[in-house]
């Protein structure tokens, strides 16, 4: 398939796709016109790719994660990186928690003044 239609197929910009290759975490075939031709397990990579960045991995912990899952084999070094990676990600959902628990608080007394014919300032 063609970069356009493998961006159509996963909702991610032709750019961004072409900034994958850039950063080795995508690869296409060319054509002799120098067209990208995709195979089509591009796609599932491409989803998996936005994941890990939804995840907060940066491109260069993300082109080293890639072999690891095509090949279910993690080198230690790599084990510890994730590790870390997962650590940071359990401190971010615990900050993202204290602040979901403090706007229902707040959501909970504007509410209560609401139903008391009080309501809160803007």
């Amino acid at each position: 398939m063609r970069i356009g239609e493998l961006a159509a197929a996963t909702g991610v910009s032709v750019r961004a796709l072409r900034y994958y290759e850039e950063q080795d975490l995508l690869s296409a075939d060319r054509s002799p016109s120098g067209q990208r031709h995709y195979r089509p397990a591009a796609v599932e990579r491409v989803r998996l790719i936005q994941q890990l960045y939804a995840a907060g991995l940066a491109s260069k912990a993300i082109v080293d994660l890639l072999p690891c899952i095509e090949t279910d084999e993690v080198a230690p070094q790599l084990l510890e990186r994730l590790r870390a990676e997962r650590a940071r990600l359990d401190g971010q959902i615990t900050g993202m928690l204290a602040t979901r628990d403090r706007l229902d608080a707040a959501i909970a007394l504007a509410d209560d003044a609401r139903e008391r014919g009080r309501p809160c300032p803007r």
